[in-house]
């Protein structure tokens, strides 16, 4: 029978249980160190997320700078007004008309130009033009800035262009009278001479048909047609009532008073020399 020695044993038996101890310690290190880890690797991603909004609200503040520093803030007590740099002139351009010159503005007609003005608006010196319209008996202002919306009168080629678009045959569509009123507006206020000649050609219902007419087409009718006689007047240097007779002929309107007129001033004619004769 061998020996047993105790001291072995116990030597044997404490080793064992030194090795589970280290292997419990190691394991409780390992899984700390890992949750370390975890926890840096979760500020780092905070810290980035952080510095990202810091660099986004950065911009918004430089860009809202950049829009604050064009108006100067004045405050008073809690209020902040933003109070607007004032331009003491404005930019002009190149006058294209003079005073006494006749111009349409196509909202309102044929215009003349009674002087050019300088108006303050608003802290500001503005160049304008005073138009007169005689019909409407009422003054306009045009900044030289928007002079674009004003157009010079026909030429005489433009003229003898709209009595042929007069003589020729009315192009009615076959849709609803309010959309057909809604484009001859827009043609009307568009102040363009053609336009104004087919308004009145597709309008114009004669002398034995003028009761069909509604009030909206009548009256259409009628600012289509005032507009393009004041216009034929001043080009051709004429009274209102030749050029009235010379729309009516190409339109064939009130024929049958030009022939009584006519014929009443042929009438008179040899009365007044049998006047003359007898007082001889």
């Amino acid at each position: 029978m061998k020996k047993i020695n105790i001291k072995n044993i116990l030597k044997k038996t404490f080793k064992k249980r030194n090795k589970k101890i280290i292997k419990k310690t190691k394991s409780n290190t390992s899984k700390k160190s890992f949750k370390k880890k975890v926890i840096k690797k979760n500020l780092k991603i905070k810290t980035k997320k952080i510095k990202e909004r810091s660099q986004k609200e950065i911009k918004k503040t430089e860009n809202t700078s950049n829009k604050q520093n064009n108006f100067k803030v004045v405050s008073r007590g809690t209020e902040q007004k933003p109070e607007i740099k004032k331009i003491k002139t404005q930019p002009t351009e190149k006058k294209e008309y003079k005073a006494k010159d006749y111009v349409v503005y196509p909202k309102h007609g044929v215009g003349q130009i009674t002087e050019l003005k300088k108006i303050n608006i608003g802290g500001i010196d503005v160049e304008t033009y005073i138009l007169r319209f005689e019909k409407d008996k009422a003054n306009g202002m045009v900044p030289v800035n928007k002079q674009s919306h004003l157009r010079p009168l026909a030429t005489i080629n433009q003229v003898n262009k709209c009595i042929s678009i007069l003589k020729g045959k009315p192009k009615i569509k076959r849709s609803m009278w309010s959309r057909r009123a809604q484009e001859y507006e827009a043609k009307i206020s568009s102040g363009k001479i053609y336009d104004l000649a087919e308004v009145v050609r597709d309008l114009n219902k004669g002398d034995d048909l003028m009761i069909d007419q509604s009030y909206s087409e009548r009256q259409l009718f009628e600012k289509a047609y005032e507009r393009i006689l004041t216009e034929f007047q001043i080009i051709l240097g004429l009274s209102t009532e030749d050029a009235q007779k010379k729309l009516d002929k190409a339109l064939k309107r009130n024929l049958e008073k030009q022939t009584l007129k006519t014929a009443q001033k042929i009438a008179e004619v040899p009365s007044q020399e049998l006047e003359e004769t007898t007082a001889k």
